[in-house]
């Protein structure tokens, strides 16, 4: 029999078919565009590739085509029961996401790596900060997605993509150093993997080398087509890096074109969270209000999110309510997430909601409420998902909030924790106004 990249039988006799497979397969691992027409290619050579279908339906989820996605994962199980038992795991574990089943997925993720550990396509629903374990809502799952990843590496050896994801893993622990090696290797196999430049500029953010890390996809960015599944996010990287390194004219540039929506192309939970958090953090560094793109972002998120679950989105879209006075709107998002908590609906918990009281406070002035509610959620806002630097969020107007409520040494011990976290970053000083942590003249003893 053919097999793919991992060396895994595949239910197919087509070479073109097997090919494609695998050409698609590895678009979806790194990012890039290209991987739907390859998998149309593969399903032009035999139409009854299971494997071939479910990665088709794999990247339409990703490219939220949701319908779509669940067409072709219902066409994958009919097809998949004439196969091996490893190809009706394999569909089970990445259809079960599909159809909105989240737990059950991670589930039978975890008892197919388990007898198929090398099975890239369905361990990779799992990883990064918005898979299976990253948006469980568990307290713990940073530490758990590093434990699931390490007890697999022997398996992979130096193969780009799991180097990447490990990375990724060891970077949200804190394991910076690791993290480094690992991604510096995935690179080497793979330069133009999408997943290993973003990894790459996480752990240099975290390393607090913001001009490294800028110069880093100025030189990388030109070459990936817009298409591509992070261009968007990328891009908010782009754009973050120019606020923190004072080049406003560059990041706002960057956001009208590539992030905001209307300009953005990438799916709707990274311009819907992606653009708000841009958007705060630009006031919280001085920039004057932007009425009219808020405005416009707040009803892309209403109509991309409109009901409540997903605690990613529905903090952001607690942002963008509060930034165009949507009181109303603001109200029957915490009403929602309450009556989800209620019903045992919501994994992040009671966190979501504090979040989205919190900012709303922070937006009327009322800082010691805001801070109130902060210091509530702080502790678990690692359960709402997200990597570490877009939960950064949080911290940064939280330490606006102290110092606005004239609460300094708070503030400067914040800051200091964050400092440990950020071992390169280097503040002298004081002052009330907030930015980027490498602007925040504060000092931390």
């Amino acid at each position: 029999m053919l097999a793919d990249r991992y060396g895994l039988s595949l239910s197919t006799s087509s070479q073109l078919a097997r090919d494609a497979y695998v050409e698609g397969a590895d678009c979806i691992l790194a990012a890039v565009a290209g991987d739907q027409a390859h998998l149309w290619r593969a399903l032009e050579a035999d139409s009854d590739f299971a494997l071939a279908h479910i990665a088709l339906a794999r990247s339409m989820f990703l490219a939220a085509q949701v319908p779509q996605a669940r067409a072709e994962t219902a066409r994958a199980r009919e097809l998949v029961t004439r196969t091996t038992l490893r190809e009706q795991s394999h569909v089970n574990a990445i259809a079960l996401a599909i159809e909105g089943k989240a737990p059950d997925a991670l589930a039978a993720t975890r008892e197919h790596v388990a007898l198929f550990p090398r099975d890239a396509m369905v361990l990779a629903p799992a990883t990064g900060v918005f898979g299976l374990v990253g948006f469980s809502g568990r307290q713990q799952r940073e530490e758990e997605l590093l434990e699931l990843l390490r007890g697999l590496a022997p398996h992979y050896g130096t193969d780009w993509w799991f180097l990447g994801v490990l990375a990724f893993a060891a970077c949200e622990c804190g394991r910076l150093d690791e993290a480094w090696d690992l991604i510096e290797q995935s690179l080497g196999g793979n330069p133009r993997n999408a997943h290993g430049a973003h990894i790459r500029v996480h752990v240099l953010y975290e390393k607090g080398e913001p001009e490294r890390a800028s110069d880093y996809l100025g030189d990388w960015m030109p070459g990936f087509a817009k298409e591509g599944l992070l261009h968007c996010h990328l891009s908010w990287h782009v754009v973050l890096l120019a606020l923190e390194l004072g080049n406003l004219e560059r990041a706002w540039e960057i956001y009208r074109m590539h992030v905001h929506p209307g300009g953005a192309w990438g799916p709707p939970i990274n311009v819907a969270t992606d653009a708000p958090a841009f958007l705060w953090r630009s006031e919280l560094a001085g920039q004057a209000r932007r009425p009219e793109l808020w405005r416009e972002l707040h009803d892309y998120v209403g109509k991309s999110f409109p009901k409540a679950g997903l605690a990613f989105a529905d903090v952001h879209r607690a942002v963008a309510c509060v930034a165009v006075g949507d009181s109303a709107g603001l109200e029957q998002l915490v009403d929602e997430l309450r009556a989800r908590l209620a019903a045992g609906k919501l994994p992040a918990g009671q966190v979501v909601a504090t979040l989205a009281e919190a900012f709303e406070a922070f937006a009327r002035s009322d800082w010691d409420g805001a801070i109130t509610l902060f210091e509530q959620a702080i502790p678990e806002t690692v359960r709402i998902g997200g990597s570490r630097a877009q939960r950064d969020l949080v911290e940064h107007t939280m330490v606006a909030a102290y110092l606005r409520a004239g609460r300094a040494d708070d503030a400067r011990q914040m800051i200091a924790r964050r400092i440990q976290r950020r071992p390169r970053v280097n503040v002298a000083g004081f002052d009330a106004r907030i930015g980027p942590i490498s602007s925040w003249p504060i000092s931390p003893n």
